[in-house]
């Protein structure tokens, strides 16, 4: 009897609040889920899971196409002792190179503390760079995924080296300027 006391109690530690014996588990593949940011806070849970593109509406609008985004939210304390949310978050996410106008793949690894408020005046009225975000009962995982990896992207996404098109290496580079020279010499010898 006192073995499976302990592995009850082993049980509910790990996947259950401490406090009001919720139980978080991973939502199935492509759904980030709802937590109370507070109480998940509080009590020091994980939660990981994977989400598709379909899960971030705002990323669709900005002509970018994810493959999958992996992520791991843990609930703990800030470096100020607060209640925060730790986010980690990996995957591919492929842009419009702004050189070459072709698909650009870029990799995107966030690493977030984010501090619970309990208030948007509590947001407002601070000073310093601690990033804040509203707790909530109902505060959606993948929001705060999506939130994170549009900070991640670069503002201007290119490649490193653009692939050559294939119409611009049969053609000889001349540059822009040579027609402005040829008009200015032919005004010269007028």
């Amino acid at each position: 009897m006192v073995g499976s006391r302990a592995a009850k109690l082993r049980y509910l530690y790990v996947f259950f609040d401490r406090v009001t014996r919720k139980s978080y588990h991973a939502a199935p593949m492509s759904q980030g889920g709802v937590i109370d940011g507070l109480e998940f806070a509080r009590a020091g849970t994980t939660l990981a899971g994977v989400l598709e593109l379909a899960d971030f509406p705002r990323l669709s609008e900005l002509s970018c196409s994810v493959a999958r985004i992996g992520y791991t939210v843990r609930g703990g304390v800030s470096a100020q002792g607060k209640p925060a949310l730790h986010l980690d978050a990996t995957g591919m996410v492929e842009l419009v190179c702004q050189r070459c106008l072709e698909a650009v793949v870029v990799p995107v690894t966030v690493r977030s503390e984010l501090e619970l408020a309990e208030s948007q005046e509590a947001i407002d009225v601070t000073d310093d760079d601690v990033d804040r975000v509203l707790a909530g009962r109902s505060m959606a995982v993948a929001a705060l995924v999506e939130d994170e990896v549009i900070l991640a992207l670069p503002m201007v996404p290119k490649h490193a080296q653009c692939p050559a098109r294939a119409d611009d290496s049969n053609r000889a580079r001349e540059s822009p300027f040579a027609a402005l020279a040829a008009l200015k010499t032919g005004r010269m010898k007028s």
